[in-house]
């Protein structure tokens, strides 16, 4: 169950234009403390300012952290890593040893979550990776993403958990003794109207809580779900949550990834669709630029921002964030940008016209559809009946 506080202010920010300026901005206001975690630091006009402004505050006494993923941030460079260590900036790497020939899950357990806490006194939550969205080839920028800029007491609840993945990642690796957390004051004090909470994925104590909060609102819905989420696979308890609330009247309404980035998980979750337009469910594929937006918003009043898809990767093995949100006018806000964007970049399939598939194409999505049952069932521990 999502545990909500009171008292905050939410800051819808869209793609990297609105984000990164707001984070730079705050990065250079710090004067005690800063974590970011993310799952790509790239070495591009975006990431060069990043890390430009998290040297300067290094430079000035703020205690900086920067937590990257061993994955999607493997080919990070060694140029741009020595120029934040020079400059006095903590940097760890989230588990680094990669091999291809490994079939362990741990290999799979990745942070692609995107968190920023500076001082423990403003906090960021997303999808936006630190890499540039308008220099992107073969499609119209930028990449469709979004993130959140929190105030309120909500911060105090992501502080710990910033802090105790680093003091984790560091004795792992350094073997070192488990810091404690700093002492910066209370952070309770309201900034503005808004009812939050902050949700996290892990493999201890918080398995299932980003799945629970979304079933949880779907299965409450009386009137409309819109869910955008680039990477689709959703397990059976997700896809009943969904039909179910189509059969008694719920408009639901999915913005899915149009374009081909990972074909196995492209084409796999397409076997999905034929019984979603079935069930009366819209589905609208997003062509004008990659989308990675993962977000929700549930009767124009329940409304979620984070770095989760809905998948068997995001829901059983990565850690992941999100920022849940009951307040109607960050949820009108949001529902106004995700209809503006289906209907300028997206295109609705038809169930008719679904129905007449070729047939080469239908074999290569069920194909595609078993080896991702295959995988899970392999990689996703005792819970790969979820995803049948």
């Amino acid at each position: 169950m999502t545990e909500f506080v009171d008292g905050n202010r939410i800051t819808l920010l869209r793609s990297g234009v609105e984000y990164f300026p707001a984070l730079e901005a705050e990065f250079d206001a710090a004067r005690r403390e800063i974590h970011l975690e993310t799952y790509i630091f790239e070495d591009d006009a975006s990431g060069r300012a990043i890390a430009s402004a998290l040297a300067r505050a290094a430079r000035r006494g703020v205690a900086t952290h920067v937590m990257v993923d061993g994955f999607g941030s493997k080919d990070m460079n060694p140029e741009l890593v020595t120029e934040l260590k020079a400059a006095g900036v903590h940097l760890l790497v989230y588990r680094p040893d990669i091999s291809p020939w490994s079939f362990q899950r741990a290999r799979l357990r990745r942070l692609p979550r995107q968190v920023a806490v500076i001082a423990a006194r403003v906090a960021f939550a997303g999808g936006i990776n630190i890499i540039d969205d308008i220099n992107t080839p073969g499609h119209t920028p930028p990449r469709f993403d979004y993130a959140v800029r929190v105030q309120g007491p909500l911060v105090a609840r992501m502080y710990p958990v910033v802090k105790r993945l680093w003091a984790l990642v560091t004795a792992t690796q350094f073997k070192s003794v488990w810091p404690r957390l700093r002492d910066l004051g209370p952070f309770t004090v309201p900034r503005g109207g808004q009812r939050a909470g902050f949700l996290v994925r892990d493999n201890f104590r918080h398995r299932r809580d980003i799945e629970q909060a979304y079933l949880a609102a779907i299965e409450q819905a009386r009137s409309e779900i819109l869910v955008a989420n680039p990477y689709f696979f959703p397990g059976l308890s997700f896809r009943r949550a969904l039909m179910d609330a189509a059969a008694r009247g719920v408009r639901v309404v999915l913005l899915l990834q149009g374009r081909v980035e990972y074909v196995l998980l492209h084409y796999a979750s397409r076997a999905l669709y034929g019984a979603f337009l079935d069930a009366g469910i819209e589905i609208h594929e997003y062509h004008k630029s990659f989308l990675h937006a993962k977000v929700a918003v549930i009767d124009q009043h329940w409304a979620t921002v984070g770095s989760s898809n809905i998948d068997p990767f995001s829901l059983l093995l990565a850690r992941e964030a999100n920022i849940v949100i009951e307040d109607r006018g960050f949820a009108a806000q949001l529902r106004q940008s995700l209809t503006a964007a289906m209907a300028d970049g997206a295109r609705q399939l038809r169930r008719e016209g679904w129905k007449d598939q070729p047939l080469t194409r239908r074999t290569i999505t069920w194909i595609c559809y078993g080896l991702a049952r295959l995988l899970t069932g392999v990689f996703a521990y005792g819970r790969a009946q979820e995803f049948t």
